[in-house]
């Protein structure tokens, strides 16, 4: 048994601008259109989904987080920083977790990481 691909769902009342988002400002590829649901491309096996707020499927990110690694902490802190996106402050080393990263939020509130492995 094996998993050949994860998709993490965000929930939006704005699909376009949540959309716009995910597509123009971090630049993942929309690889699936449903109308009211896409999906973007992440790595091979990953994906983020953005979905239209539906009775039982709300926008709801507190107490989640998605975590992007990369080596490219910085570059990224810079494109979204281009972007005017919401920041939570520069990135930073997290000693106690071992990495570098920063935090940032997409139109919704849900909170993305940006981070790399310090070791």
């Amino acid at each position: 048994m094996r998993i050949d691909q994860h998709i993490t769902w965000v929930y939006t009342t704005d699909l376009e601008d949540t959309c716009r988002f995910y597509d123009t400002i971090l630049g993942f590829e929309i690889i699936r259109d449903e109308g009211g649901a896409r999906i973007f491309h992440v790595t091979p096996a990953s994906a983020i989904g953005v979905c239209k707020a539906l009775p039982g499927r709300i926008v709801q990110p507190d107490g989640s987080m998605i975590s992007l690694v990369t080596a490219d902490v910085d570059a990224w802190y810079d494109r979204l920083a281009r972007h005017k996106a919401t920041l939570r402050g520069a990135p930073e080393r997290l000693e106690e977790f071992g990495i570098y990263g920063f935090f940032a939020e997409d139109p919704n509130g849900y909170v993305i990481e940006f981070q790399k492995f310090l070791d």
